[in-house]
């Protein structure tokens, strides 16, 4: 069975952390994409070894993504 989530990748200091705000696991990387494939095994780990209870417990379900105009100051 396949699932698509969100991966958010935002740069560091020394790299890049990557997240999946739908299940709360992160990872990080020298690069986008390596934050990316690390994200990834991560989640598959997670999958693999979770129990259904615990993935329905975290998996948030409808999510989504936007930019916001704010005033600051």
């Amino acid at each position: 069975m396949k699932r698509y989530v969100t991966a958010i990748i935002e740069k560091e200091d020394a790299g890049y952390t990557a997240l999946c705000p739908e299940l709360d696991i992160a990872s990080q990387g020298e690069t986008v994409s390596e934050a990316k494939d690390n994200l990834k095994e991560a989640l598959e780990l997670f999958f693999e070894c979770a129990s259904p209870e615990e993935i329905q417990g975290r998996f948030h379900g409808e999510m989504y993504i936007t930019q916001m105009e704010v005033s600051v100051g």
